[in-house]
């Protein structure tokens, strides 16, 4: 990540993360408005495609304003992320739908997790094993994490809730959130939202088919949405498994 300072005042920033050899993102593009329009966002954009200039493939989160920009660099538009938001009281949350079949898995909390169980589950998902993101993300204090194992100890999905700063106060907000079925997701999201009442947030990759009917079921209503673009050939990973994206601004 960089920053950029006029004398000792930050007025930008930008990150550029190498996930491996093949792939990286970008993302943290902010410059203060009374300095846009002046060239500093283009110096930083372009320090931040250098770093990451030996990649095939390079990926963003596009507001929509923002899109044509992007193209003139050679990204090109693969799918629409979409930001949900729901409110989450306490009546609400003694009806939440119970999925069935669920005694087939455990629901593991927090500290009890078996992080290679995770991390294995993940590395089939992603553009590239992330264990020191993961230990990281599941191990910190602040929210919940769930994940869902079968009596052999094999994982079949996790998600995270968390706190989160709104325009207006607190919330929450819950990424990743990957399972192996529509249904799996769903029992996930009912455990974390039953235990986390308030605003939460979700943003759902738009190459997953399933995840607009579930959120919909839940009570869940779209809020924004942004355009997932890459430069080079996009990551041969299957999207279908992922509900919940960790973070807009790292991929």
């Amino acid at each position: 990540m960089w920053v950029g300072c006029i004398g000792d005042r930050p007025i930008g920033c930008i990150a550029g993360v190498k996930y491996n050899s093949e792939y990286g993102f970008i993302g943290l593009f902010i410059v203060l408005p009374e300095y846009r329009g002046k060239g500093y966002g283009l110096q930083l954009w372009k320090h931040a495609l250098e770093h990451l200039s030996d990649l095939p493939c390079i990926g963003l989160e596009a507001a929509q304003t923002r899109i044509k920009d992007y193209s003139k660099w050679g990204f090109s538009s693969s799918s629409v992320t979409t930001r949900w938001e729901i409110l989450v009281d306490q009546s609400h949350s003694s009806n939440l739908f119970v999925v069935e079949n669920s005694s087939n898995y455990l629901i593991l909390e927090d500290q009890d997790i078996p992080s290679l169980a995770v991390q294995k589950y993940d590395a089939n998902r992603e553009p590239s094993p992330r264990p020191h993101f993961l230990s990281d993300w599941l191990k910190h204090p602040a929210g919940k994490v769930l994940a869902l194992l079968d009596g052999n100890g094999s994982c079949h999905g996790f998600g995270r809730i968390r706190p989160c700063l709104l325009s207006h106060g607190e919330g929450w907000r819950i990424g990743p959130l990957l399972a192996d079925s529509p249904a799996l997701a769903h029992l996930l999201l009912s455990s974390l939202l039953k235990q986390h009442p308030g605003v939460v947030l979700l943003d759902s990759p738009g190459l997953n088919p399933y995840v607009g009917s579930l959120l919909s079921k839940l009570g869940f209503k779209q809020l924004s949405q942004t355009l997932r673009m890459y430069r080079g050939a996009q990551p041969p990973i299957s999207m279908e498994d992922v509900y919940g994206l960790a973070c807009l601004e790292l991929g």
